[in-house]
Protein backbone atom coordinates (compact mmCIF):
# COMPACT_ATOMS: atom_id res chain seq x y z
CA UNK A 1 0.00 0.00 0.00
CA UNK A 2 1.08 3.28 -0.86
CA UNK A 3 1.93 5.75 1.98
CA UNK A 4 1.41 8.88 0.83
CA UNK A 5 -0.05 12.60 2.09
CA UNK A 6 -3.85 13.08 1.71
CA UNK A 7 -4.65 14.41 -1.76
CA UNK A 8 -6.62 17.49 -0.80
CA UNK A 9 -3.63 18.37 0.65
CA UNK A 10 -1.34 17.58 -2.13
CA UNK A 11 -3.91 19.70 -4.17
CA UNK A 12 -3.98 22.63 -1.94
CA UNK A 13 -0.32 22.87 -2.24
CA UNK A 14 -0.21 22.87 -6.07
CA UNK A 15 -2.82 25.56 -6.65
CA UNK A 16 -0.11 27.83 -3.84
CA UNK A 17 2.74 26.65 -6.24
CA UNK A 18 0.90 28.33 -9.12
CA UNK A 19 0.17 31.20 -7.70
CA UNK A 20 2.23 31.47 -4.49
CA UNK A 21 -0.25 33.25 -2.89
CA UNK A 22 -1.95 31.76 0.17
CA UNK A 23 -5.29 34.44 -0.49
CA UNK A 24 -5.18 33.29 -4.27
CA UNK A 25 -4.86 29.53 -4.08
CA UNK A 26 -7.51 30.51 -1.18
CA UNK A 27 -10.01 32.58 -3.68
CA UNK A 28 -9.17 29.90 -6.29
CA UNK A 29 -10.38 26.59 -3.95
CA UNK A 30 -12.99 28.51 -2.25
CA UNK A 31 -11.52 27.74 1.16
CA UNK A 32 -10.62 30.35 3.54
CA UNK A 33 -6.93 31.70 3.35
CA UNK A 34 -6.35 29.58 7.26
CA UNK A 35 -7.08 26.70 6.03
CA UNK A 36 -5.06 26.24 3.13
CA UNK A 37 -1.90 27.53 4.96
CA UNK A 38 -2.64 24.99 7.36
CA UNK A 39 -3.18 22.06 4.99
CA UNK A 40 0.09 23.38 3.80
CA UNK A 41 1.96 23.46 6.98
CA UNK A 42 0.51 19.84 7.74
CA UNK A 43 1.99 18.47 4.10
CA UNK A 44 5.09 19.84 5.41
CA UNK A 45 4.93 18.31 8.93
CA UNK A 46 4.00 15.11 7.54
CA UNK A 47 7.09 15.23 4.60
CA UNK A 48 9.35 17.31 7.48
CA UNK A 49 10.16 19.23 4.70
CA UNK A 50 9.95 22.73 4.40
CA UNK A 51 8.23 23.44 1.19
CA UNK A 52 7.15 27.07 1.14
CA UNK A 53 9.44 30.22 2.40
CA UNK A 54 6.81 32.74 3.79
CA UNK A 55 7.97 36.08 2.54
CA UNK A 56 6.22 39.26 3.48
CA UNK A 57 4.50 39.97 0.53
CA UNK A 58 4.49 36.71 -1.44
CA UNK A 59 5.10 33.20 -1.32
CA UNK A 60 8.73 31.00 -2.80
CA UNK A 61 8.95 27.50 -3.16
CA UNK A 62 12.13 26.20 -1.80
CA UNK A 63 13.70 23.37 -3.66
CA UNK A 64 11.71 20.54 -2.51
CA UNK A 65 8.78 22.13 -2.76
CA UNK A 66 9.88 22.88 -6.57
CA UNK A 67 10.48 19.47 -6.78
CA UNK A 68 7.28 18.26 -5.38
CA UNK A 69 5.37 21.01 -7.45
CA UNK A 70 6.60 19.89 -10.50
CA UNK A 71 5.70 16.07 -9.69
CA UNK A 72 2.27 16.83 -8.27
CA UNK A 73 1.10 18.67 -11.93
CA UNK A 74 2.86 15.94 -14.23
CA UNK A 75 0.90 13.45 -12.00
CA UNK A 76 -2.47 15.45 -11.71
CA UNK A 77 -1.94 15.88 -15.76
CA UNK A 78 -1.76 12.55 -16.37
CA UNK A 79 -4.85 11.76 -14.09
CA UNK A 80 -6.84 14.37 -16.05
CA UNK A 81 -5.82 13.41 -19.30
CA UNK A 82 -7.02 10.00 -18.12
CA UNK A 83 -10.29 10.47 -17.45
CA UNK A 84 -10.82 12.84 -20.40
CA UNK A 85 -9.84 10.16 -22.75
CA UNK A 86 -12.52 8.11 -20.79
CA UNK A 87 -15.73 10.84 -20.59
CA UNK A 88 -14.61 11.89 -24.21
CA UNK A 89 -14.60 8.50 -26.17
CA UNK A 90 -17.49 9.51 -27.93
CA UNK A 91 -16.74 13.10 -28.91
CA UNK A 92 -13.24 12.89 -30.41
CA UNK A 93 -14.28 15.65 -33.14
CA UNK A 94 -14.19 18.31 -30.68
CA UNK A 95 -10.79 20.51 -30.66
CA UNK A 96 -10.86 22.46 -27.51
CA UNK A 97 -8.58 25.95 -28.13
CA UNK A 98 -7.54 28.48 -25.17
CA UNK A 99 -6.51 31.84 -26.48
CA UNK A 100 -5.92 35.48 -25.67
CA UNK A 101 -9.37 37.16 -25.76
CA UNK A 102 -8.19 39.73 -27.85
CA UNK A 103 -6.97 37.57 -30.56
CA UNK A 104 -9.38 35.20 -29.88
CA UNK A 105 -12.45 38.43 -30.42
CA UNK A 106 -10.65 40.06 -33.71
CA UNK A 107 -8.55 37.58 -35.01
CA UNK A 108 -9.68 33.76 -34.81
CA UNK A 109 -13.70 34.20 -34.59
CA UNK A 110 -13.98 36.20 -37.36
CA UNK A 111 -12.30 33.19 -39.31
CA UNK A 112 -14.33 30.88 -37.74
CA UNK A 113 -16.59 30.02 -40.39
CA UNK A 114 -13.44 29.40 -42.85
CA UNK A 115 -12.44 26.86 -39.88
CA UNK A 116 -15.75 25.23 -40.27
CA UNK A 117 -15.67 25.17 -44.27
CA UNK A 118 -11.96 24.06 -44.62
CA UNK A 119 -12.45 20.76 -41.73
CA UNK A 120 -16.25 20.54 -41.58
CA UNK A 121 -15.73 17.67 -39.25
CA UNK A 122 -14.67 19.75 -36.06
CA UNK A 123 -16.09 20.43 -33.36
CA UNK A 124 -14.61 23.63 -31.81
CA UNK A 125 -14.59 24.92 -28.20
CA UNK A 126 -12.56 28.19 -27.77
CA UNK A 127 -12.12 29.75 -23.80
CA UNK A 128 -10.50 32.53 -23.12
CA UNK A 129 -9.63 32.08 -19.45
CA UNK A 130 -6.36 33.74 -18.75
CA UNK A 131 -5.37 31.26 -16.12
CA UNK A 132 -6.60 28.02 -18.13
CA UNK A 133 -2.69 26.66 -18.68
CA UNK A 134 -1.95 23.99 -21.22
CA UNK A 135 0.82 22.26 -19.06
CA UNK A 136 -1.94 22.17 -16.13
CA UNK A 137 -4.84 21.45 -18.06
CA UNK A 138 -5.71 17.83 -19.55
CA UNK A 139 -8.86 18.97 -21.19
CA UNK A 140 -7.09 21.47 -24.08
CA UNK A 141 -5.93 20.18 -26.80
CA UNK A 142 -3.67 23.75 -27.56
CA UNK A 143 -3.47 26.69 -26.76
CA UNK A 144 -2.58 30.46 -29.07
CA UNK A 145 -0.09 32.19 -26.54
CA UNK A 146 1.42 36.25 -25.99
CA UNK A 147 4.61 36.42 -25.27
CA UNK A 148 8.60 34.72 -25.81
CA UNK A 149 7.51 31.23 -26.50
CA UNK A 150 9.11 30.00 -23.32
CA UNK A 151 6.62 28.26 -21.43
CA UNK A 152 7.36 24.95 -18.91
CA UNK A 153 6.55 21.76 -20.05
CA UNK A 154 4.69 23.35 -23.80
CA UNK A 155 6.36 23.30 -27.13
CA UNK A 156 4.97 26.51 -29.11
CA UNK A 157 5.36 27.69 -32.70
CA UNK A 158 5.87 31.38 -33.92
CA UNK A 159 2.54 32.60 -34.95
CA UNK A 160 2.85 36.21 -35.81
CA UNK A 161 4.85 39.46 -33.51
CA UNK A 162 2.62 42.39 -33.17
CA UNK A 163 2.95 45.44 -35.76
CA UNK A 164 1.77 48.35 -33.66
CA UNK A 165 0.40 51.28 -35.05
CA UNK A 166 -1.66 54.02 -33.39
CA UNK A 167 -5.27 54.24 -34.64
CA UNK A 168 -8.59 56.10 -33.74
CA UNK A 169 -12.00 56.96 -34.86
CA UNK A 170 -11.57 58.84 -38.08
CA UNK A 171 -14.13 61.64 -36.53
CA UNK A 172 -11.52 62.38 -34.25
CA UNK A 173 -8.99 63.46 -36.63
CA UNK A 174 -11.69 65.41 -39.43
CA UNK A 175 -10.73 69.11 -37.62
CA UNK A 176 -6.83 68.46 -39.07
CA UNK A 177 -5.53 69.17 -42.67
CA UNK A 178 -4.19 66.42 -44.64
CA UNK A 179 -0.89 68.46 -44.70
CA UNK A 180 -0.34 68.59 -40.60
CA UNK A 181 1.03 66.34 -38.52
CA UNK A 182 -1.78 65.52 -35.86
CA UNK A 183 -1.26 67.01 -32.18
CA UNK A 184 -1.35 63.88 -30.21
CA UNK A 185 -1.50 65.71 -27.18
CA UNK A 186 -5.24 67.18 -28.34
CA UNK A 187 -6.10 63.56 -28.44
CA UNK A 188 -7.53 61.40 -25.33
CA UNK A 189 -5.19 58.55 -25.00
CA UNK A 190 -6.26 55.10 -24.57
CA UNK A 191 -4.00 52.95 -22.45
CA UNK A 192 -3.35 48.89 -22.00
CA UNK A 193 -2.79 48.06 -18.66
CA UNK A 194 0.39 45.26 -18.07
CA UNK A 195 -0.70 45.39 -14.15
CA UNK A 196 -2.90 46.87 -11.99
CA UNK A 197 -0.35 49.51 -11.20
CA UNK A 198 1.50 49.46 -14.66
CA UNK A 199 0.69 50.43 -18.41
CA UNK A 200 2.58 48.83 -21.31
CA UNK A 201 5.29 50.62 -23.11
CA UNK A 202 3.50 49.86 -26.36
CA UNK A 203 2.47 54.19 -26.28
CA UNK A 204 6.28 55.69 -25.58
CA UNK A 205 7.96 52.91 -27.92
CA UNK A 206 6.01 54.15 -30.94
CA UNK A 207 6.02 58.02 -29.70
CA UNK A 208 9.86 57.59 -30.03
CA UNK A 209 9.71 56.03 -33.41
CA UNK A 210 7.14 58.44 -34.83
CA UNK A 211 9.61 61.31 -33.04
CA UNK A 212 7.82 62.49 -30.71
CA UNK A 213 8.94 61.08 -27.63
CA UNK A 214 8.12 64.73 -25.87
CA UNK A 215 4.28 63.99 -26.11
CA UNK A 216 2.69 64.38 -22.75
CA UNK A 217 1.26 60.50 -21.75
CA UNK A 218 0.10 60.51 -18.10
CA UNK A 219 -3.31 61.09 -18.85
CA UNK A 220 -6.02 59.17 -20.54
CA UNK A 221 -8.19 55.61 -20.48
CA UNK A 222 -7.04 53.13 -18.86
CA UNK A 223 -8.43 49.20 -19.70
CA UNK A 224 -6.98 46.00 -18.72
CA UNK A 225 -7.39 44.27 -22.16
CA UNK A 226 -6.19 45.56 -25.45
CA UNK A 227 -9.71 44.52 -26.95
CA UNK A 228 -11.71 47.13 -24.65
CA UNK A 229 -8.82 49.65 -25.51
CA UNK A 230 -9.54 48.83 -29.45
CA UNK A 231 -13.76 49.02 -28.81
CA UNK A 232 -13.45 52.43 -26.94
CA UNK A 233 -11.63 53.44 -30.31
CA UNK A 234 -14.02 52.29 -32.12
CA UNK A 235 -16.55 54.32 -30.23
CA UNK A 236 -14.41 57.32 -30.30
CA UNK A 237 -12.97 58.20 -26.87
CA UNK A 238 -9.43 58.46 -27.70
CA UNK A 239 -6.65 57.28 -29.52
CA UNK A 240 -4.37 53.84 -28.68
CA UNK A 241 -1.63 51.71 -30.40
CA UNK A 242 -2.81 48.45 -31.56
CA UNK A 243 -1.94 45.30 -33.31
CA UNK A 244 -2.79 45.76 -36.64
CA UNK A 245 -3.27 41.94 -37.06
CA UNK A 246 -5.84 42.76 -34.88
CA UNK A 247 -7.47 46.17 -36.58
CA UNK A 248 -6.87 45.93 -40.20
CA UNK A 249 -10.41 44.87 -40.99
CA UNK A 250 -11.97 47.96 -38.97
CA UNK A 251 -9.20 50.32 -41.06
CA UNK A 252 -10.26 48.94 -43.82
CA UNK A 253 -14.30 49.43 -43.08
CA UNK A 254 -13.40 53.09 -41.90
CA UNK A 255 -14.19 52.35 -38.72
CA UNK A 256 -11.01 53.15 -37.26
CA UNK A 257 -8.20 55.00 -39.46
CA UNK A 258 -4.31 55.45 -38.36
CA UNK A 259 -2.74 58.02 -37.14
CA UNK A 260 0.71 58.75 -38.84
CA UNK A 261 2.36 56.06 -41.28
CA UNK A 262 4.44 54.27 -38.03
CA UNK A 263 4.75 50.89 -37.45
CA UNK A 264 6.66 49.66 -34.70
CA UNK A 265 7.88 45.78 -34.12
CA UNK A 266 6.32 44.41 -30.54
CA UNK A 267 8.56 42.75 -28.27
CA UNK A 268 6.16 39.55 -28.20
CA UNK A 269 4.21 37.54 -29.87
CA UNK A 270 1.53 35.23 -30.68
CA UNK A 271 2.53 31.59 -30.83
CA UNK A 272 0.92 28.06 -31.21
CA UNK A 273 1.39 26.09 -27.73
CA UNK A 274 1.24 22.50 -27.39
CA UNK A 275 2.29 19.56 -24.88
CA UNK A 276 5.94 18.64 -24.80
CA UNK A 277 6.77 15.35 -25.50
CA UNK A 278 3.13 14.43 -26.20
CA UNK A 279 2.11 12.76 -29.40
CA UNK A 280 -0.56 15.52 -31.28
CA UNK A 281 -3.56 14.70 -32.58
CA UNK A 282 -4.91 14.78 -36.34
CA UNK A 283 -7.14 17.66 -34.76
CA UNK A 284 -3.98 19.58 -33.59
CA UNK A 285 -2.39 18.62 -36.77
CA UNK A 286 -5.25 20.01 -39.09
CA UNK A 287 -5.41 23.33 -36.59
CA UNK A 288 -2.02 24.04 -37.03
CA UNK A 289 -1.65 23.63 -40.61
CA UNK A 290 -5.07 26.04 -41.20
CA UNK A 291 -3.40 28.47 -38.62
CA UNK A 292 -0.14 28.52 -40.76
CA UNK A 293 -1.99 28.87 -43.78
CA UNK A 294 -4.47 31.76 -42.52
CA UNK A 295 -1.41 34.21 -41.42
CA UNK A 296 0.19 33.32 -44.36
CA UNK A 297 -2.33 34.97 -46.02
CA UNK A 298 -1.77 37.96 -43.73
CA UNK A 299 1.79 38.21 -43.84
CA UNK A 300 3.26 37.03 -46.98
CA UNK A 301 6.39 37.33 -44.76
CA UNK A 302 5.16 34.45 -42.70
CA UNK A 303 7.37 31.58 -42.98
CA UNK A 304 5.62 28.77 -40.98
CA UNK A 305 7.11 30.09 -37.65
CA UNK A 306 9.92 28.74 -35.65
CA UNK A 307 9.30 26.11 -32.90
CA UNK A 308 10.60 25.99 -29.78
CA UNK A 309 10.29 23.12 -26.83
Amino acid sequence: MRKLPALSAMKIFEVVGQTRSFTRAAERLNLTQSAVSRQVRNLEDQLGETLVLRKHHHLELTASGAELLEALQQAFHGVELAVRNISEKNNKNRLRINAPPTFARRWLIPRIAHLRESLPDIDISITTDLHDSLAESGMLDCAIRFGDGEWPLLRSQLLMTEKHIAVCAPSLLADLTLNERPNLSKLPFLHVLASTDQRYLTWQRWLDAAGLSETETKRGLEFDLLDMAIEAACNGLGVTVADRFMVDPLIESNVLTQVLDVEVEGHESYWLATREGQMESALVKSFRTWLVDQIGMVSPSFNGGIARA
